[in-house]
């Protein structure tokens, strides 16, 4: 199972609890219809969450999640019963990434008045003293907004993360989202013909053309992702402890997990995006197979020797 997938999966499921906590007696064609379920993907995560809790695993610590005849039933464990008690670090740190999120305009109102009341428990005398932003919107944000609401096709000028080459294209957009502090684009690229995720950052320019477009059915969800395809360079990188994070950061096809290395297969536009990353990690990761990016890796590497003289 990819990464995406899972917490894909993980969101869904922290949706569909407190709805059917908070509405008891719902039909398993209610939730099935909300949040878009088939029967046998709403049976596997009641299946997950079900007997789940704290150490102790006593009747009053685990958490009950069934389907009896029509109807979809959660029971919470004792302990849900009692208010949550959060460390110092865990306040604060809860609080900040609330305040992150309501900086880019994309909190709902509920997140608005829970973080009003959380700032207010944990700074009531220093509303002041914890200021989180994001930076600036980028000038090109309203454009992309935009046009992404009235279905209209832009242009782009866009210089590629991994080559930085320059390209001009046309790109249905759909979706405008903010993730890991930067702004992306989501959309059909004509170019490309398929779906392509750009940094907004990296837009150089944008215009608006005289064409509309009809959006999918179901547009994809607004997430950093990267679409492999024939053309890109292929890598089967092992990965040490220190280096786990790179399959949760990365696109990649885990191969083999062992509790020494975990190991990947990993796909870029170029081989100097994968180059980077090897040299980056170091001793943390080795590669596998992949003649191109062991390639790029020694070329990389003479380069800064050179520098260092």
């Amino acid at each position: 199972m990819t990464i995406p997938k899972t917490a894909k999966r993980l969101n869904r499921i922290l949706a569909m609890l407190p709805w059917v906590i908070g509405h008891p007696g719902t039909t398993v064609e209610e939730v099935s219809d909300r949040f878009g379920y088939t029967h046998k993907e709403l049976l596997a995560d009641l299946d997950l969450v079900f007997v789940c809790g704290l150490p102790g695993y006593g009747p009053g610590d685990l958490m009950e999640a069934y389907v009896e005849g029509d109807k979809v039933v959660v029971d919470l464990a004792d302990y849900f019963s009692r208010p949550l008690r959060l460390s110092p670090a865990e306040a604060l740190g809860l609080l900040a990434a609330a305040m992150a999120l309501a900086s880019t305009g994309q909190a709902p109102p509920a997140l608005e008045r829970a973080l009003e009341k959380l700032a207010a428990a944990i700074l009531p005398d220093a509303s002041d003293a914890l200021v989180v932003e994001l930076g600036a919107e980028p000038d090109v944000l309203d454009v992309l907004r935009q046009a992404a609401g009235d279905h209209v096709v832009v242009n782009i000028s866009y210089m590629a993360l991994g080559t930085n080459e320059m390209s001009t294209r046309d790109v249905e957009p759909w979706t405008v989202f903010s993730s890991l502090g930067n702004w992306y684009l989501s959309g059909f690229c004509r170019l490309k013909a398929g779906e392509r995720i750009f940094r907004v950052d990296r837009i150089r320019d944008v215009e608006t053309v005289d064409a509309t477009f009809v959006p999918p059915d179901e547009v994809p969800e607004p997430v950093v992702r990267f679409t492999p395809s024939e053309d890109d360079t292929y890598a089967t990188i092992s990965l040490g402890r220190r280096a786990r994070w790179v399959a949760e950061y990365y696109p990649v096809e885990i191969i083999e997990d062992a509790p020494d290395a975990l190991i990947v297969r990993f796909a870029a536009s170029d081989p100097l995006v994968a180059a980077r990353l090897l040299v980056r990690l170091g001793s943390s990761a080795q590669l596998l197979e992949g003649e191109a990016v062991e390639s790029a890796v020694a070329h990389l590497r003479s380069i800064i020797l050179q520098r260092y003289g």
